[in-house]
């Protein structure tokens, strides 16, 4: 080779040397957290020079969900540019399993910071859950902002272990197309049990060969406690403490009898039907239901659809109650984490009025759990449907335990046993007197099985 060529050569390899130690180059990273299972950079610093500590925070939805969380994570973030949010994300049908191996493996790195779970009571009763009393205390976090009851859901022993996000108290969506349609007129705080009833047999359309091509009301079986307690009826004589069943008294029959009957006149669809047809906002999208009763997870779909519709309060009884559920998924904090007061910071952040509240309440996803927050323009005058957000807060101001059980078997006493014997009521398989008293003697013996009361 000639010096000509062994400059060429030279002169290449030199250049070689320059890209490699260019890509060398270490690259913030971009902005937003990481993905799931990403590992966190353990050399970072914040604006301030100190360094960045990384949360990992789980929670589980849809795609757009998912997208709204990533969005408070977004803003947090700018507020505190010396923690850094890593996603733990699957949908909900492995959230559960997911979490459960890795409380099992006992690997405190693997574990979420902070994430998002239900029933808070039975995973703080097997120890993985951060009591946050001391830290409500020492941060003067302010509890009274809460609606009625809804603390309760996530609390064991006298003590708070998350922090309910929303409140899933239930209003009654219409189609203001159908009733127009009909003729009858919009439903408003004070219709009755008979008042719905007079209303459903004229929005409910049977063709001449039985076939039902509209139904009045879609209504999910699993919020069937919604008519006993309105009734003044109960599941159980203490929700937190339980002695006895309490299903068989005159209240909670005829709450049951109320929605099989109409279930059976045709009035409502089957629980079963309504699964098999995709559920209520399915239903609620196609006309084949005139309403619904439903938490305010189904606004953003409906909104999205351009569907002409709005809500009010859930009708009672004439002599009955307001009985929406004071439950909802809370932020808990684990009790392995070796960030606890970084936790506790984006924590309490989320439960904010002008924080993570702000922005799901924004996006359309939840009635938050802070009076104060439902109380906002960001609820009350979002500037889109539904008009009447009132009846949100009529629900709330009333909202009551009684929906499930404040104790740690009360997942397997109402999935084993209560759920299965009344599907069979609201399959039309069988009456409540056929189905409840023995109903209320396995509930019993559960119950006496397991200690209760305690």
């Amino acid at each position: 080779m000639d010096r000509r060529g062994m400059l060429y050569v030279l002169l290449a390899a030199l250049m070689s040397l320059l890209v490699l130690s260019a890509c060398t180059v270490p690259v913030p990273p971009p902005p937003g957290a990481a993905e799931s299972g990403a590992a966190p950079e353990a050399a970072q610093t914040g604006e301030a020079g100190e360094d960045v500590v990384t949360l990992t925070w789980g929670f589980w939805g849809s795609a757009e969900e998912r997208a709204t969380h990533e969005q408070v994570a977004e803003a947090f973030m700018a507020e505190h540019p010396n923690i850094r949010i890593e996603y733990w994300h699957f949908p909900w049908s492995d959230y559960f399993t997911k979490l459960q191996t890795l409380f099992a493996a006992g690997d405190p790195t693997a574990i979420p910071d902070v994430f998002f779970l239900w029933p808070t009571p039975r995973y703080a009763a097997e120890g993985v859950l951060e009591n946050l009393d001391p830290w409500i205390e020492q941060s003067n976090y302010d509890l009274s902002d809460y609606w009625p009851a809804l603390l309760e859901s996530a609390m064991w022993n006298g003590s708070v272990y998350g922090l309910p996000r929303d409140v899933s108290v239930e209003v009654l969506y219409y189609n203001k197309d159908i009733f127009d349609e009909v003729g009858v007129e919009y439903p408003n705080e004070n219709w009755t049990w008979d008042d719905f009833v007079a209303a459903a047999e004229q929005l409910t359309v049977v063709e001449p060969s039985g076939r039902v091509a509209r139904y009045a009301l879609g209504m999910e079986g699993g919020k069937w406690q919604l008519w006993v307690g309105q009734n003044r009826g109960s599941i159980l004589d203490d929700m937190r403490n339980p002695s006895r069943c309490t299903l068989t008294e005159p209240e909670a029959m005829e709450g049951i009898q109320f929605f099989a009957d109409l279930m059976n006149r045709n009035l409502a669809m089957r629980s079963a039907n309504l699964n098999q047809a995709g559920g209520d906002a399915a239903v609620f999208q196609s006309g084949q239901v005139a309403m619904i009763i439903q938490n305010a997870s189904r606004v953003s779909t409906f909104n999205a659809a351009g569907l002409n519709y709005d809500v009010a309060p859930v009708p009672i009884p004439a002599d009955g109650q307001r009985a929406a559920s004071a439950g909802g998924a809370a932020w808990v904090m684990s009790a392995v984490s070796d960030n606890k007061e970084e936790a506790w910071t984006f924590l309490s952040w989320l439960q904010s009025t002008d924080g993570g509240q702000r922005i799901y309440t924004e996006a359309g996803e939840i009635f938050p759990a802070l009076r104060s927050t439902a109380r906002s323009d960001a609820f009350l005058h979002a500037g889109k449907p539904p008009a009447n957000r009132e009846a949100f807060l009529i629900e709330g101001e009333n909202a009551k335990v009684g929906r499930f059980g404040y104790f740690p078997e009360w997942g397997e006493l109402s999935g084993s046993i209560i759920e299965p014997a009344l599907e069979r009521v609201w399959a039309g398989e069988a009456t409540p007197e056929e189905v409840v008293p023995q109903l209320c003697e396995q509930v019993d013996a559960f119950l006496s099985e397991h200690g209760y009361p305690k």
